[in-house]
């Protein structure tokens, strides 16, 4: 028998038993953390956060050029009109209100989601029709147009056709984003076409030149999305042939008494404005002389000589009162501006993250584009006057409003841009 000294050396010199360890469940994670894990990884991959700054410095200086140069045509006129109290700051105080207006409203749209405008694209698109119909009915004639309605209650003009242009942007942003195929068929086509020609037709009615900028819009982003180009040759000739037959029309065959029969003198004026120096040659002549009078280095700010006889100066017009006061180096270092704005707006449309924001980048550089170069065009003659005015430069409310909140959306498409 082993002796119970032996025993417990046994018990002693055997292992101790190993303890197990607590199984630990892994808990899963709520669908909020996962979600701000997410959003953390997109941010680093996707840059959101981060807004084009080149973009938000080129506009801020296209405004405030802006501002100096409606005052600088304006002052001579307020200055001795008892309509505007004499006063020689009437325009820039208003222009520099909806200045500040506009930038408040693209800050805002810069911190907006533009993806959730894609729920806005139909209402926006219907109430432009609702808003262009009012202005067929109700609507307010200057100048031979039709582009303007009043507000109650506030009384101040509003014009409509500024926001037909974001409407159109929208609708066929969300369309063809949905449908990326939709242009392959005919059918899909002439839709996307009537959504824009419905709109135009409206718009036309009594303001051709924003009709022709809504047509230059919807025709681009179709061509963008379209394999098809021969369609765009043939329609884009088929639309510049009817506007020439029925400018020729009005200017040569039409009454008097003709609806539209202004737009037949801009086409005489566009073709020989000395035919009729003091008629409807008169603005296109003084514009010229403005523009001959600015050399290289022009007359200086507030200098110019032109202001005193051209008609709106601080409007359609504006950006020949620039070359005569800053000459072609100053004005062309405000066209340079404008190209480094498109430039930036295509980037920011070929590095969106879906096509949504990229059909909408496009559109909104299609409309500021095709607005400067028309207005260039206007102003030397090159085509006929079709009233369109220079984005953030020229005199007008609605318009500078619209364009800047327009920019800020592509800023916000461009916080949610893939980093080069």
């Amino acid at each position: 028998m082993r002796s119970s000294n032996a025993v417990k050396r046994e018990e002693y010199l055997e292992e101790p038993p190993k303890k197990s360890k607590p199984k630990v469940q892994k808990v899963p994670k709520s669908q909020k953390a996962q979600k701000a894990q997410k959003s953390q990884i997109n941010a680093i991959k996707f840059g959101i956060g981060t807004l084009d700054q080149t973009t938000y410095l080129v506009v801020c200086i296209l405004v405030l050029c802006g501002l100096v140069m409606v005052f600088s045509a304006s002052y001579v006129d307020t200055a001795r009109s008892a309509i505007h109290n004499y006063n020689p700051f009437y325009y820039l105080q208003r222009h520099a209100g909806m200045a500040v207006l506009g930038f408040i409203g693209m800050n805002i749209m810069a911190n907006f989601n533009y993806r959730h405008l894609k729920k806005m694209a139909i209402i926006l698109y219907f109430a432009s029709l609702v808003l262009m119909m009012a202005v067929v009915f109700y609507g307010i004639t200057r100048g031979g147009a039709s582009r303007w309605i009043m507000l109650p209650i506030i009384n101040i003009q509003f014009q409509p056709s500024e926001i037909a242009k974001v409407g159109v942007i929208l609708i066929l942003a969300r369309i063809l984003a949905v449908n990326p195929k939709m242009l392959d068929k005919w059918g899909g086509f002439l839709f996307c076409l009537g959504l824009v020609g419905s709109l135009t037709i409206l718009v036309a009615y009594g303001d051709l030149s924003s009709a022709i900028i809504l047509a230059i819009i919807g025709g681009g982003m179709i061509f963008m999305s379209s394999p098809h180009i021969l369609r765009f040759v043939v329609m884009v000739a088929a639309a510049i042939a009817g506007m020439f037959g029925y400018l020729y029309y009005m200017a040569n065959h039409a009454g008097f008494d003709a609806a539209g029969q202004w737009r037949g003198e801009r086409f005489l004026a566009w073709q020989n404005p000395f035919d009729d120096p003091l008629g409807y040659g008169f603005q296109v002549i003084q514009s010229l002389f403005a523009i001959a009078s600015g050399g290289w280095f022009g007359l200086g700010i507030g200098q110019s000589r032109q202001k005193f006889m051209l008609p709106e100066a601080h409007n359609d017009v504006i950006f020949a009162i620039i070359i005569e006061e800053l000459g072609v180096i100053g004005a062309g270092i405000i066209l340079i501006l404008f190209v480094v704005l498109i430039w930036r707006g295509l980037q920011i449309a070929m590095n969106a993250t879906d096509s949504f924001g990229s059909l909408m980048a496009v559109g909104i550089v299609l409309m500021i584009g095709s607005q400067v170069i028309i207005n260039l065009a206007v102003v030397t003659n090159s085509i006929p006057n079709t009233g369109i005015t220079m984005p953030f430069i020229s005199y007008g409310g609605t318009s500078l409003i619209v364009v800047m909140g327009c920019i800020g959306i592509l800023l916000n498409i461009s916080r949610h841009s893939k980093i080069e």
